[in-house]
């Protein structure tokens, strides 16, 4: 039987998450899959944030459109990087079992204050990022931080910090923990939901396939997990909900409660439109449904929050 072709970034943590997920699948499924490396638009603008960069799907277009172009028959995003709207031709085959969905602060030793809250830094400490939501909460919580830009791949970016380019970093703790990164030189600090959401997804996988490819996706379904996906639905419907891209200076997490309803951590940062927004706006909020919730959200922060 054929191999199945895996569409992926080159980056280190696309490609071992892509092999991740390939090998999962072989081991429910018995099919085999090759990664189909793509180069995207994320990939070669390296010199200004993203929300700069001007596009949405900036690390998933060029990866979609080999699907489409059947040159691959599935693909594997970091599920935060999909635009909100699904891509006509395309469907979500899956959502695999979530990583740690949390922002990590890694800090040089030097640039450490322990006991400085919420934000462990000694004032004025050069902190790298390309997130508008990393930014901007950055400077709501700790207005004497410098952000600076920082691009290029966990690696790359690790690597900067080590050689002194910056006093700490922002990171997605999932890609950290997917490279087994060696953090070992700095102060590693994990920013939990309710001070610092992630974004929306964060720590989630979305396999993708064609619309019209039932085989493919009764495949990649054998490794869907629902509560996952229920949570990652609220954190998306919420993204909508205020206009979407990953420019948007939001964060959001959904967590399951035992008695199976959701919880809901926003926060939002200001934007252009909002001149007289605080620096961060915050809500949780609980119920049933993941759309009602994220509308729910929506109103709060929109109003200032909670």
């Amino acid at each position: 039987m054929n191999s199945l072709r895996l569409a992926t970034r080159g980056s280190d943590l696309a490609r071992t998450q892509s092999g991740a997920f390939a090998a999962a699948l072989l081991s429910a499924t018995g099919r085999s899959s090759e990664l189909v490396i793509v180069r995207t638009q994320g990939d070669r603008v390296q010199d200004v944030a993203l929300a700069e960069a001007g596009a949405t799907g900036l690390f998933t277009a060029e990866v979609q459109k080999a699907v489409l172009d059947r040159r691959a028959d599935y693909a594997v995003h970091s599920l935060k990087d999909l635009p909100a709207e699904q891509v006509a031709g395309l469907r979500l085959g899956a959502i695999p079992s979530r990583e740690d969905g949390r922002d990590v602060l890694l800090v040089r030793p030097e640039a450490h204050e322990p006991g400085r809250e919420p934000l462990p830094l000694k004032p004025g400490a050069q902190v790298g990022t390309s997130a508008a939501r990393r930014g901007a909460f950055l400077r709501a919580l700790d207005p004497q931080a410098r952000p600076a830009l920082l691009r290029g791949n966990v690696p790359t970016r690790v690597g900067r910090l080590a050689a002194g380019d910056y006093d700490a970093i922002l990171l997605a703790a999932a890609g950290l923990n997917r490279l087994g990164a060696d953090l070992s030189a700095f102060v590693v600090v994990r920013l939990p939901y309710e001070v610092w959401p992630g974004a929306p997804g964060q720590g989630a996988l979305a396999v993708e396939c064609r619309a019209d490819d039932d085989t493919t996706f009764a495949l990649l379904r054998r490794l869907h997990d629902p509560t996952a996906a229920r949570e990652v639905e609220a954190e998306r419907a919420l993204l909508r909900a205020l206009g979407g891209g990953c420019g948007l200076p939001l964060g959001a997490r959904a967590e399951t409660l035992p008695d199976g309803r959701l919880r809901l951590h926003a926060a939002f940062g200001p934007t252009p439109d909002r001149p007289a927004a605080p620096p961060l706006a915050r809500t949780r909020v609980e119920g049933d449904d993941p759309v009602e919730l994220a509308a729910a959200a929506r109103d709060r922060l929109l109003a200032g929050g909670d």
